[in-house]
């Protein structure tokens, strides 16, 4: 087992290099000018090519590379340009950081908590009335995206509305049920959290439900769960430490590749209830071509994703002695 880590560690420095790399040139390469955005259309020549050698943006592009990674290394992610003017990067990624965390990760566990039973249940129950239930579920989640479920949702839940009761026109105010958000943030155990880490959980329901149900049926036709049975062990055994084992590999893949996306999953969600996090920092920036904000958010969700590959290599070690061993 440590050799199998030692080698997925080892790969991380290279990996973080060509992202690092990439990420870079896609921002020094990339169409429009931070310093012309900055200043405004009626501004002389003179102007912006002072404020472009001042925030070293003359130089070549392995010059300002090395310098971005010197300074990113020892938490220096450089000013904000336009939105935020002047105010360290990393300051502002500190702050709204914990608040896409929290609400990503009650998302993720309810997506885990609700989807795993769920298609767990579809597997065991194939082609009978439970199953179709859940895969209409499935179905259902996975139309219906995120921009139509925001305001839909948030007009029944979170909007007064009057019910007018029988020929008197008597009249019942309900609601709102759950508040918004509105741009304070109370932690995760506030009752503003439950709307959109609701809605941002259907997906991860659907997706969880479908490929937990397909892991099941599958595991549940190989040989070994046959001779599993043939031994006269029992269904609760069979079930729990033979297939759904084995089952929970490829979720481990997908449940991984929804922690890399915890950063960058809420751009809609957050942008609607005007959650102060990560998603409505990156937003506000493409929008204002904020140079060094989309940056470190580029560069900050990428390396998120490749701690979470290093993860699912990891768990996948963990589950399956035979992958450890390759």
């Amino acid at each position: 087992m440590a050799a199998f880590v030692l080698r997925r560690l080892l790969w991380l420095p290279v990996l973080l290099f060509f992202i690092s790399v990439i990420t870079f040139a896609l921002g020094f390469y990339g169409p429009g000018d931070p310093v012309e955005v900055m200043l405004g259309l009626h501004t002389n020549p003179e102007t912006i090519e002072r404020l472009r050698h001042e925030y070293g943006l003359d130089q070549p592009f392995y010059v300002q590379y090395v310098n971005y990674i010197v300074n990113a290394l020892q938490g220096n992610f450089g000013y904000s340009l336009v939105k935020y003017r002047d105010q360290p990067v990393g300051m502002l990624i500190a702050e709204r950081l914990p608040v896409t965390l929290q609400l990503n990760l009650v998302a993720i566990m309810l997506g885990i908590v609700i989807g795993v039973p769920l298609g767990l249940i579809a597997g065991l129950k194939r082609d009978t009335w439970i199953d179709l239930i859940v895969r209409a579920i499935v179905i259902a989640g996975i139309s219906f995206p995120i921009i139509f479920l925001n305001p839909v949702l948030t007009f029944i839940f979170s909007r007064r509305h009057e019910l007018v009761l029988g020929a008197a026109n008597f009249s019942v105010a309900i609601g709102p049920i759950l508040p918004m958000v509105q741009g304070k943030w109370d932690g995760i155990f506030s009752a503003k959290v439950i709307l959109p880490a609701f809605i941002e959980s259907l997906g991860v329901i659907a997706i969880l439900t479908r490929q937990m149900r397909a892991g099941m049926i599958e595991v549940l036709s190989e040989d070994y769960i046959r001779t599993a049975r043939a031994k006269g062990l029992r269904e609760r055994i069979v079930v729990v430490r033979h297939a759904m084992r084995n089952a929970l590999i490829p979720i481990a893949t997908i449940i991984g590749l929804m922690i890399g996306g915890l950063v960058a999953g809420s751009f809609l969600v957050e942008n609607w209830f005007g959650i102060p996090g990560i998603g409505q920092l990156t937003f506000d920036a493409l929008f204002s071509y904020d140079y060094y904000i989309i940056m470190a958010d580029v560069l900050l969700i990428a390396v998120a994703y490749v701690f979470a590959n290093l993860l699912v290599d990891l768990t996948y070690g963990f589950l399956d002695p035979r992958i450890r061993k390759s």
